[in-house]
C-alpha cells in the first residue's frame, strides 16, 4: 500500500449493535474496494476481521479490528467495532482515535441499545456521524417506521442522502440524492439507472432537504441558495461534510451488506464527506495539535495485545509527526525511553512492515519494554501527553479456580497478560474470602477472558459464584475468662486471662489494650494473648468471617512458673474472645454499595419495583436525558452479584448502571440465620 498524506486519510469506526451486520458490511467495503480477492463470511468463520478462534466459533466480533483499503485516491482504516454491550471497552477504545463513525442499524423501527451506546460514544469524543441502514431485503424490513424513529430522536440533524428503491423482497436499488441516479451495483459491478416515476417526488422532496443542510453550515452556500439558485453537486457535497464535521448533520445512508448494494456509494461518501484528520486535532496542555506530520510526535497507544509468540503488541493512533523505524521514542506516563525495533500497518490479522506512519494513520509495534494501554510516544525534547481513554468499570463478578495445579502455577502471569488486553477486566485475590475474583462488563465478557486463558495461555479455569465479604461484628459489650490447663505427663500447658470485648464505630477496625496490674500476667504473655485475639478475628465467631470494629481489653488472669507459655496464652485468648463474644450479641455485617441506574423512563416501574425486592434503599431519581431517568440507591451486595444480567433483561439492553462501595450494615435476622447455619454445618462436619 503506498503513502498517502494525512488529508487522504479517513479513519472511520463501524459500529452498532451486535447482529446489526457491521463485520460483513466491513467484509464487502474490503471486496469492492479490491482490498481482498474474496468475500468472506461471518457464519463460516473466513471474515477479514472475526479471524480470532473465539470469533469463528461465536460467529460474532469480540475485539476490534483495523483494515485498511483504497478507495480513489484515499487510504480508508476502518475499525470494525464489536456490538455486544459486554466488549464496550473495545468501542471507546476506537472512539477514541477515529475521526467518524458508521453506525449500522438494521431496517427496523426500534433502535437497539448498540445503537445508543455507539451515538453516544461518538458524541462524548466529538466524532463525524453517519447512519447506514442495513438488511433492507429482510422479509421484516421496516424503513419508514425506522426513519421516524430517528426523526422523532434526533430531528433535523439526520439527513437522509439515500433512498431505497423498494424495500423487502422488492428491494432493487439506492437512490443517490446528489447524483440523482439510482445505483444497483453489487461488489465491484456497477448499474445506473434514471429513477423511475414512482420514485421522483420523494427523491426531489428529499433531495431539497438535503441542500437545505448543505447550505446552512456556509455563508456563501446559504446566500446563493436564498438567492433560489440550486446548488451544485461539488457544493453540496461540501457543505454536508462541513455539516457532518461539526455535528450539525448526520447523513443517512443505505444498503445491503449481504449482497453489496449501496457498497460503492458508501466508500464514496466516505471520502467525498466525512472528515480527514487535519479536521480533528487533539489537545495538550489546553493547546490544539494539528495533525502535522512535521509536527512534535504524539503517538496514542489505544490496544495492548499478548502474543504467545510475539509477545506484547502495542497498537497506536499517530495524532502528530512521524513515527519511523529504529527511532527513540519517549513514553511521557512512563518516563520511559523505548526503541521501535519494527513498525507494521495492521491488516486484520495480518500486518505490513513499514519503514514510518505519519500523522492520521495506525501502525502495530511489537515488544516495547513498558508501553501499555494509554500511554502517549513523543520525544525527550518535545514531551507530549494525551488524554487516555475512559473505560468503564466493571459490573459483573465472578471467581475463578485452577482446574489443576499446572494450572494454578500459570494462572498468575497469564492474568496479568490478560489485563494489559482488557482494559474493563478487573482481578485481584481477596484473602476474606480466600478466592481470585474477576469483575468485567458482563456474563459474555468473562467467558471471553475464560476462553482466552484456556486457548492462548493454555491456563484452565472454572467460573464458581463470588462469595460475599461479610464480616461480623459486636453490638454489646461482655467480659469472660479464658483458662487453659493441661497435664499429661511431664511439663503442662497453663494460661488463664480474662478479656473485655467492646464494640467500636464502624470503620474503626480493632484496637488491643492491656489493663492488667499487680502481674497476674507477665508482659512477656501479653503479645501471645493479642496475637491469639488477632487469628481469632481472622477466623470469625458467628459464620467464620473476619471480626472488626471491636476492641479487646485483657485486664487480669494468672500464670505458672513452670507450665505457663505463649502458645498457652494464645490458647487462652481464642477461649475468652470466644466466651466473651457470645455474650457480646454478635451480629453479621455485609457490604453496601452505591448503585447508579439510568434506564428508559418505560422500564422505571419495573427496576425501581425489583430493587425493593432486593432491600434497596433509594436515594433519589431524576431525568438524565430525554427518555431516560437516573436512579440512585443503596443496596447490599449480595443483591447485585447477578445485576447485570438482570438489568438487561428489564430493560431489554437498554439499562446501566455503576456500584462503588458505601460501608458495611447489619444483616437482618432472616438472612443471616441461613449464613450461621451454613458455617456451623462445616465445622461440624471438619470435626467430625
Amino acid at each position: 500500500m503506498k503513502q498517502y498524506t494525512t488529508e487522504q486519510i479517513r479513519n472511520v469506526a463501524i459500529v452498532g449493535h451486535g447482529g446489526s451486520g457491521k463485520t460483513m458490511l466491513v467484509e464487502h467495503m474490503l471486496y469492492t474496494a479490491g482490498a481482498t480477492d474474496r468475500l468472506g463470511s461471518v457464519d463460516a468463520g473466513t471474515s477479514q476481521s472475526d479471524f480470532d478462534s473465539q470469533e469463528v466459533n461465536r460467529h460474532h466480533s469480540v475485539n476490534l479490528s483495523i483494515l485498511p483499503l483504497e478507495w480513489h485516491n484515499h487510504k480508508v482504516n476502518l475499525i470494525d467495532v464489536p456490538g455486544f454491550p459486554d466488549f464496550v471497552g473495545e468501542l471507546e477504545a476506537a472512539c477514541r482515535v477515529v475521526d467518524s463513525v458508521i453506525i449500522v442499524c438494521e431496517a427496523k423501527a426500534d433502535l437497539d441499545v448498540g445503537f445508543d451506546l455507539a451515538w453516544e460514544a461518538a458524541e462524548r469524543n466529538n466524532l463525524a456521524k453517519c447512519i447506514f441502514i442495513n438488511k433492507l431485503e429482510r422479509d421484516n424490513a421496516d424503513y419508514e417506521g425506522l426513519i421516524e424513529t430517528l426523526d422523532r430522536r434526533y430531528g433535523a440533524r439526520v439527513v437522509l442522502c439515500e433512498l431505497p428503491m423498494g424495500t423487502q423482497a422488492n428491494f432493487k436499488g439506492t437512490i443517490d440524492l446528489l447524483k440523482m441516479k439510482v445505483y444497483k451495483g453489487k461488489d465491484r459491478g456497477e448499474e445506473i439507472e434514471e429513477i423511475p416515476a414512482e420514485f421522483a417526488d420523494e427523491a426531489a422532496y428529499r433531495r431539497e432537504k438535503m441542500m437545505d443542510a448543505a447550505a446552512e453550515g456556509d455563508d456563501a452556500l446559504m446566500e446563493k441558495y436564498l438567492g433560489g439558485e440550486p446548488l451544485t453537486d461539488e457544493e453540496i457535497e461540501h457543505g454536508l461534510m462541513l455539516g457532518i464535521k461539526e455535528g450539525r448533520v448526520v447523513p443517512v445512508l443505505l444498503g445491503s451488506a449481504a449482497s453489496g448494494l449501496g457498497i460503492a456509494l458508501l466508500l464514496d461518501r466516505i471520502v467525498g464527506e466525512l472528515p480527514s484528520p487535519v479536521y480533528h486535532p487533539v489537545t495538550w496542555n489546553d493547546k490544539k495539535i494539528p495533525e502535522d506530520p512535521k509536527g512534535p510526535l504524539a503517538a496514542f497507544v489505544f490496544k495492548t495485545t499478548s502474543d504467545p509468540y510475539v509477545g506484547k503488541i502495542n497498537y497506536v493512533r499517530v495524532f502528530s509527526g512521524t513515527l519511523k523505524r529504529d527511532m527513540e521514542a519517549w513514553n511521557t506516563n512512563r518516563e520511559t525511553k523505548e526503541r521501535i525495533h519494527h513498525l507494521y500497518i495492521p491488516h486484520g490479522k495480518g500486518q505490513e512492515e513499514t519503514q514510518e506512519v505519519p500523522a492520521g494513520d495506525f501502525a502495530m509495534v511489537a515488544k516495547l519494554n513498558d508501553t501499555h494501554t494509554n500511554d502517549t510516544l513523543s520525544t525527550v525534547d518535545q514531551k507530549v501527553e494525551l488524554e487516555p481513554t475512559a473505560f468503564p468499570g466493571p459490573v459483573y463478578r465472578v471467581a475463578i479456580e485452577a482446574v489443576a495445579q499446572s494450572d494454578e502455577d500459570k494462572l498468575g502471569t497469564a492474568i496479568q497478560k490478560v489485563l494489559e488486553e482488557e482494559p474493563t477486566l478487573r482481578a485481584r485475590r481477596e484473602a476474606e474470602i480466600h478466592q481470585d475474583i474477576l469483575e468485567g462488563m458482563g456474563d459474555i465478557h468473562i467467558e471471553s477472558v475464560v476462553s482466552k486463558l484456556k486457548t492462548k495461555y493454555g491456563v484452565n479455569v472454572k467460573v464458581v459464584e463470588a462469595k460475599i465479604p461479610y464480616r461480623e461484628t459486636i453490638s454489646g459489650t461482655a467480659k469472660a475468662q479464658g483458662r487453659l490447663k493441661r497435664q499429661t505427663g511431664g511439663k503442662g500447658q497453663f494460661g488463664d486471662c480474662w478479656l473485655e470485648l467492646q464494640p467500636l464505630q464502624r470503620g474503626e477496625g480493632f484496637t488491643f489494650e492491656n489493663k492488667v496490674v499487680g502481674g497476674s500476667i507477665p508482659k512477656n504473655f501479653i503479645p501471645a494473648i493479642e496475637k491469639g485475639v488477632r487469628e481469632t478475628l481472622i477466623e470469625g465467631y458467628v459464620a467464620g468471617y473476619p471480626v472488626v470494629d471491636v476492641r479487646a481489653i485483657v485486664y487480669d488472669g494468672s500464670y505458672h512458673d513452670v507450665d505457663s507459655s505463649e502458645q498457652a496464652f494464645k490458647t487462652a485468648a481464642k477461649l475468652a474472645f470466644h466466651n466473651a463474644a457470645e455474650k457480646a450479641n454478635p451480629v453479621l455485617l455485609e457490604p453496601v454499595v452505591n448503585i447508579t441506574i439510568d434506564v428508559p423512563d418505560d422500564a422505571v416501574g419495573d427496576v425501581m419495583g425489583d430493587l425493593n425486592t432486593r432491600r434497596a434503599q433509594t436515594q433519589g431519581m431524576e431525568p438524565v436525558t430525554a427518555g431516560i431517568t437516573r436512579i440512585q440507591a443503596q443496596v447490599p451486595m449480595a443483591h447485585v452479584a447477578r445485576y447485570a444480567i438482570d438489568l438487561r433483561s428489564m430493560t431489554k439492553g437498554r439499562g446501566r448502571f455503576a456500584t462503588d462501595f458505601s460501608h458495611y450494615a447489619e444483616v437482618p435476622a432472616h438472612e443471616a440465620q441461613p449464613l450461621i447455619a451454613a458455617h456451623q454445618a462445616r465445622r461440624k462436619s471438619e470435626e467430625d
